[in-house]
């Protein structure tokens, strides 16, 4: 397939799933917006990496998505520099781990901010283009914990678990105008951040990160073994193909058997 003249927004790219799912859109011939925070000089060169690579246009814009004014900016920036917006993957995300009453207020606020509040913001923003096109792609990265749940992660599951909520909403709104609205719900995820994890996880316990591997993975998943960023990235340009044109308002797992138990 082809996604040569379409144009993707894929929030939280600058690292982990996002940039793995951006990558995998570029493989295909589609023009970026990325988002995200991090190290601006490294952000640049993933950002002239990929235009290079794949002989795409790749924009860049740092809007703090916890704000919705930023998120409607983001979209529209979108739209006017790069002549469209096709393809949305609402990917940023943030954790903060604690039992319910020691749960900073703060925290919940972020959380429902970023994780949720600014998928419904975007879809919002994105949609009335979309219709007209009679043709959009939107691709909500939930998690296996918008279908189960675990101790000590209220906000990113009450979050995960709305993201799969507004999909299905969204989903049966556009059913016949040639939009499509799904959420990817991934396991345990080999990013940056989670091998960090794994070589502090070594370092504390005088272990190896194989040995972290497996004990971390067997806490929830059946099969004992990551799934990637770059196999996330071909599952949502799959759902961008002809082949998935009546997949919509599905939450989809990707996650080793994670919530089959």
């Amino acid at each position: 397939m082809t996604l040569q003249g379409k144009v993707a927004l894929v929030t939280g790219s600058t690292s982990g799933i996002g940039l793995g799912v951006a990558r995998a859109l570029a493989v295909e011939g589609a023009d970026l917006m990325m988002n995200g925070f991090g190290d601006v000089d490294e952000i640049e060169k993933i950002r002239t990496g990929l235009a290079k690579e794949f002989s795409v246009r790749v924009l860049y814009d740092p809007a703090d998505l916890m704000k919705p004014d930023q998120v409607a900016g983001i979209v529209k920036k979108t739209q006017d520099e790069l002549g469209s917006l096709d393809i949305l993957v609402n990917n940023a995300g943030i954790q903060f781990v604690s039992p319910i009453e020691d749960f900073p207020e703060a925290k919940w606020d972020a959380i429902l901010a970023l994780n949720l509040s600014a998928v419904f913001h975007a879809m919002k923003a994105a949609t009335p283009g979309m219709k007209a096109k009679k043709w959009g792609r939107i691709i909500n990265i939930a998690s296996a914990h918008g279908l189960v749940a675990s101790p000590n992660k209220v906000a990113y599951v009450a979050a995960k678990h709305g993201v799969i909520g507004a999909t299905k909403v969204a989903g049966l709104e556009l059913a016949n105008d040639g939009v499509t609205v799904n959420a990817i719900c991934p396991g345990w995820v080999l990013t940056p951040l989670v091998e960090q994890q794994l070589e502090d996880r070594a370092r504390k316990n005088g272990t190896d990160v194989a040995t972290e591997t497996t004990e971390l993975l067997r806490e929830k998943q059946p099969m004992l073994k990551f799934t990637s960023p770059e196999s996330i990235g071909a599952f949502v340009v799959f759902l961008c193909s002809d082949a998935a044109q009546t997949i919509t308002g599905a939450a989809l797992s990707i996650d080793g058997g994670w919530v089959a138990q």
